[in-house]
């Protein structure tokens, strides 16, 4: 697809961004969000850049896909690497090549900096769409398995 302008997120894009996050949860997993919370969650990111940085893809000025991108420092490489996380692209514009544009840019703005060392990302193990699309871009499963422990 032409015309497709991938730029850094900024605070201007918190409701798109948000609303983004709410639908990929419902349509990824089932999982009705607080808005309240994901407003405030994608605000704090817009706001500290230690915590990551959202990529947006534009279309005729509108916003038609995003990402975000946050860090993982590894100690046995001396280097970080970048998590992709919160992937999503509006359903008229999937599987045409949205994301692909949004993970060149990503490994773009990584050949910049010497401490970045690769990508990351986790995806829902019977999401075969995006499996396919992550293996086309060169990416492979790892031997980890993710296990996590919410607080609540």
């Amino acid at each position: 697809m032409k015309n497709i302008n991938i730029r850094i997120g900024e605070l201007k894009d918190k409701e798109i961004l948000v609303k983004f996050n709410i639908a990929l949860a419902k349509e990824s997993e089932g999982i009705k969000l607080s808005k309240e919370v994901v407003e405030r969650g994608v605000e704090s990111v817009l706001l500290n850049p230690n915590f990551g940085f959202y990529l947006i893809a534009e279309k005729d000025g509108n916003t038609i896909g995003s990402l975000m991108v946050t860090n993982e420092w590894s100690d046995w490489r001396n280097g970080m690497f970048w998590w992709i996380q919160s992937v999503y692209v509006q359903s008229d514009y999937r599987r045409k090549g949205i994301y692909t544009k949004l993970y060149n840019y990503v490994k773009k703005m990584a050949s910049d900096k010497s401490d970045v060392l690769g990508f990351r990302l986790y995806v829902e193990k019977n999401n075969n769409t995006a499996l396919t699309t992550y293996k086309s871009l060169g990416m492979k499963k790892t031997a980890y398995r993710l296990f996590e422990d919410i607080i609540e």
